[in-house]
């Protein structure tokens, strides 16, 4: 299953690499990255890939989110399929 994964908050030192500590422990593998701050906003979104030992998408969604709170920025997780869909004409 591959799915987009977007971060969005107040820039600060380490967010790449702790949303992708925890991708690496939850088996889901960094496919594309990228990343840009705007005005001191840290915004990233990601492509990534479930590999071997992956939790469900509901799990995986849970735990990123969780993620999120504690680092004090907004991760949302879609399925690349409804992501598509929805940017199509």
């Amino acid at each position: 299953m591959r799915a987009i994964i977007t971060v969005v908050g107040p820039d600060r030192v380490g967010i790449i690499a702790e949303v992708c500590m925890l991708l690496a422990e939850l088996h889901i593998s960094v496919v594309e990255i990228s990343q840009t701050i705007m005005e001191r906003t840290f915004t990233m979104i990601m492509l990534v890939e479930s590999t071997p030992g992956a939790p469900d998408f509901g799990e995986m969604q849970f735990r990123l989110q969780q993620k999120g709170e504690q680092m004090g920025v907004a991760i949302r997780v879609q399925r690349e399929d409804i992501f598509n869909a929805m940017h199509t004409i």
